[in-house]
């Protein structure tokens, strides 16, 4: 069995389910790091931080893992590698992220 610590299984070996982690969650960075995967998004997560909480539900929720926390706790995203999912803004509680159209 492949442990979940191993970056790659060797060919003749099968992943299953156990070797996953929790929530598919990646945990190392791959290539999209090396290349702007988000230049391609019809919408971009406008952050309206008078309403913000600091709850970083955003960043929870985003599968992309592009929400970062600043120095005041906020949470911000980055625009090279989001991809305008709009999850951000459907799982705020507080209505803080809105989706607008991406002008180019």
């Amino acid at each position: 069995m492949v442990k979940a610590e191993n970056k790659m299984a060797k060919p003749e070996e099968k992943l299953t389910s156990k070797d996953i982690e929790i929530g598919g969650i990646v945990t190392e960075p791959g290539s999209a790091r090396q290349y702007r995967t988000g230049d391609w998004k019809s919408k971009r997560p406008i952050v309206d931080f008078d309403k913000c909480t600091k709850c970083g539900l955003c960043a929870i929720y985003c599968p992309e893992g592009c929400f970062k926390k600043t120095a005041e706790g906020y949470y911000e995203p980055d625009m090279y590698y989001c991809k305008g999912c709009g999850i951000c803004a459907a799982e705020c509680p507080k209505k803080a992220v809105t989706m607008i159209e991406e002008k180019e």
